[in-house]
């Protein structure tokens, strides 16, 4: 077999360039490769080869000398990989022509990702959506994907690096996980993220611990109920998210026709659950006139909150709030959850009540199983925890009046 390969040579390719003839001529270099040249001199790469019986099929891999003779040797190889395979080589040689000639950009296959999968199954799309349009569509998205090699994301990741590690270390696993979405999907494939880690293009977020202290808690729930001290937008955003330990984006995204006012229960439909479930909370009985109230305000712009914020603005709001309130120890909105989450436990609540109202995923055959909200018990739970809210808030009242008059003037 290894004598019948490789016949041809550069030196002989270029004698029989430009040569006249007066019939057209096939020159075998072995394995099905031959050089086509034609009466005119002009030489073509062409793969004959056997699908059933005895018919041949050939096609047309390039021209010499655009297509070198190592580059013809190389597509030989490829066909005969398929024709192993029981693929018809020369329609998978114009399926791959096409992909080169007009291949997938790096915006189109994070686009794919996108629309085909983070908008139905990720309740952040819209901060995914940001990112690449900030650090990675400007840089490399026209880029042909098969042509975005390591080197050319790093240089994204390493920008963004110098602001916030972090969020580095996030944009690139989105990206790497779009890239293999793409790929399973036989959309476009790439490889060039699969070798690197985050702690090659930033860091991992670290887990918080932060819990608010009682007099935080007691100071912060005056506060909020102070119409004077935060916005509206953000005083009725703190109630709810100290109230039900809820996500930020549960509260910004709600909608009034998940409130039942008649029942008092707030279902956060699924499509803005991080869990992808459905959470069901009842409205505690001490917040239900602040609820009621807050409808006759919001109700007509179909927001709870009266408007719709970008979480980033939200966020950055929610971390200096600590400041306002001249608190000395940082806390994120999403510590609040926490707080909730170690207070109640505090109580004496049931850990599996705590999990149903934090909207969590319940554990093992229970997921499966066990379908009750428990209704009753986290309605108990939550007026609980607004009764200590309110003993919180009273315990130190004159020190917190005095701390938010000091602000308000």
């Amino acid at each position: 077999m290894a004598g019948e390969l490789n016949k041809l040579s550069d030196k002989r390719l270029k004698n029989l360039q430009g040569t006249s003839r007066q019939n057209i001529e096939f020159i075998a270099d072995g394995a099905g490769l031959s050089a086509k040249c034609s009466k005119v001199g002009g030489i073509s790469w062409v793969f004959t080869y056997r699908l059933v019986g005895k018919k041949l099929y050939r096609v047309t891999l390039g021209n010499y000398p655009d297509m070198s003779l190592k580059l013809a040797r190389e597509a030989r190889d490829k066909c005969r990989s398929w024709l192993a395979d029981g693929k018809d080589p020369k329609m998978q040689f114009n399926l791959t022509m096409e992909e080169s000639l007009k291949p997938v950009t790096v915006k189109e296959a994070l686009t794919y990702w996108i629309n085909e999968y983070a908008t139905n199954n990720r309740t952040n799309v819209e901060r995914h959506k940001a990112q690449l349009e900030k650090h990675i569509f400007p840089y490399i998205g026209k880029m042909a994907l098969s042509d975005c090699e390591t080197r050319y994301w790093l240089k994204c990741f390493d920008r963004i690096k110098r602001e916030s590690p972090v969020a580095a270390g996030y944009v690139f696993q989105m990206c790497k996980q779009a890239l293999k979405f793409c790929r399973v999907r036989r959309f476009a494939v790439s490889n060039w993220l699969d070798d690197l880690t985050i702690p090659d293009v930033g860091k991992k977020q670290q887990k918080r611990d932060r819990v608010l202290t009682d007099y935080e808690l007691g100071q912060l729930w005056t506060a909020a109920n102070n119409q004077n001290f935060f916005s509206p937008y953000y005083s009725s955003l703190l109630i709810i998210l100290i109230t039900f330990g809820c996500r930020s984006q549960e509260a910004r995204l709600s909608e009034w026709q998940e409130w039942d006012l008649e029942q008092w229960l707030w279902t956060v439909p699924k499509e803005h659950s991080k869990s992808g479930e459905k959470i069901i909370r009842p409205v505690p009985l001490q917040i239900r006139d602040f609820i009621t109230e807050l409808n006759k305000n919001t109700k007509n712009t179909g927001y709870v909150l009266g408007t719709l914020k970008k979480s980033e603005a939200v966020s950055q709001t929610g971390r200096q709030m600590h400041k306002r309130l001249e608190q000395v120890e940082p806390w994120t909105l999403h510590d609040l959850r926490r707080s909730l989450a170690t207070k109640l436990n505090e109580l004496g609540i049931a850990p599996h009540v705590v999990e149903q109202l934090l909207g969590h995923s319940m554990p093992g055959v229970m997921a499966i199983y066990n379908r009750s909200q428990y209704l009753t018990e986290k309605l108990d739970a939550l007026n609980k925890w607004i009764e200590r809210l309110d003993v919180l808030s009273g315990m130190h009242e004159n020190v917190v009046i005095l701390n938010l008059k000091k602000v308000i003037s």
